[in-house]
């Protein structure tokens, strides 16, 4: 691939590389906004992991107390380890997809799809739990469009 083919691709020009950092900004954020989720719960439930997130807790008129774990923020954090473990992935994948020059609708709706299955993972995961099979349901429909793009980039690479 020529170096200029190689920079269109990845420009703001290339409609399936704008759909892709649109839809995968959208994923980071989400993933951003769990940390914050995780620090509410813990606010909420008077939960910390460290002495002196107790003291500035009880500053602010917040009754506090060191635990190791709490259901709501072990939860949260679950939901965020989960992204982290799905969506780096997804994020690395999907640039090198963008560079195998795919048709715009495939891509436009992996993409799509691929971040409303994340966010309705942490929906029915951390927020609204959901009984199973609905987590599984979003996490597998996420990770078969990720292994999806992963092996159109190696079939890509591997003809070139």
């Amino acid at each position: 691939m020529a170096m200029e083919s190689f920079v269109n691709l990845l420009s703001f020009s290339n409609p399936v590389f704008s759909s892709f950092a649109f839809w995968g900004s959208i994923l980071v954020i989400k993933c951003l906004f769990m940390s914050t989720f995780t620090g509410l719960y813990r606010w909420k439930n008077g939960v910390t992991s460290n002495p002196e997130d107790v003291r500035m807790a009880e500053r602010i008129g917040i009754r506090g107390e060191t635990k190791e774990t709490d259901p709501d923020v072990d939860r949260a954090r679950r939901a965020h380890l989960n992204d982290l473990e799905n969506i780096l992935p997804y994020l690395i994948v999907g640039s090198f997809y963008v560079l195998t020059n795919p048709s715009l609708g495939t891509a436009k709706l992996l993409f799509q799809v691929a971040t409303i299955a994340r966010i309705i993972h942490t929906f029915v995961y951390a927020i609204f739990v959901i009984p199973q099979p609905s987590r599984l349901l979003s996490w597998l429909v996420h990770y078969l469009i990720t292994l999806y793009m992963a092996v159109m980039v190696v079939i890509y690479s591997y003809n070139k």
